[in-house]
């Protein structure tokens, strides 16, 4: 990984990984054959250093994911203009890891974390959903191999 350009900026891990827990959504790019970068806002949970996204059983990042299970995905936090600065406060980061669908014995806590996360005022509706929905969804979790977060504030 290159060194970051701004490091005083650099955030550190823990930083970096509270970002994760908190931030709702991020954006996972992909490379298929045609190595044609894919990258598409989604919504993630994130339990003991893994991410984890839900999707249709068929589609573009599936189709790349087959061919190529290096992955990035970035998010970002609060951001503020500071117009008369024509600059900008803001916290991201960048993960880099690997793509792996998960086998249907390994959906339902990851899909119990995106209940709790995004509805957690409908937890016993939740639980319902999923089991009527798991067979239908793909769960994909992605190992981090690496990260680097990057703050002005």
């Amino acid at each position: 990984m290159k060194i970051m350009r701004r490091i005083e900026r650099q955030m550190n891990d823990v930083e970096v990984l509270e970002l994760l827990k908190n931030t709702e959504y991020g954006i996972l790019s992909t490379c298929g054959e045609d190595n044609q970068p894919y990258g598409i806002p989604l919504s993630y949970v994130f339990i003991d250093k893994n991410i984890y996204i839900h999707c249709a059983g068929v589609g573009s990042k599936l189709d790349n994911i087959s061919v190529n299970d290096k992955v990035s995905f970035t998010i970002v936090g609060k951001t503020k203009v500071l117009q008369d600065q024509f600059s900008t406060e803001y916290e991201s980061a960048i993960i880099f890891g690997r793509a792996i669908m998960l086998a249907e014995e390994e959906k339902y806590e990851p899909l119990m974390e995106f209940i709790r996360k995004y509805s957690p005022d409908f937890i016993k509706e939740g639980q319902l959903y999923i089991d009527r929905a798991k067979e239908k969804t793909t769960l994909i979790k992605i190992e981090i191999y690496s990260f680097s977060g990057k703050h002005r504030l």
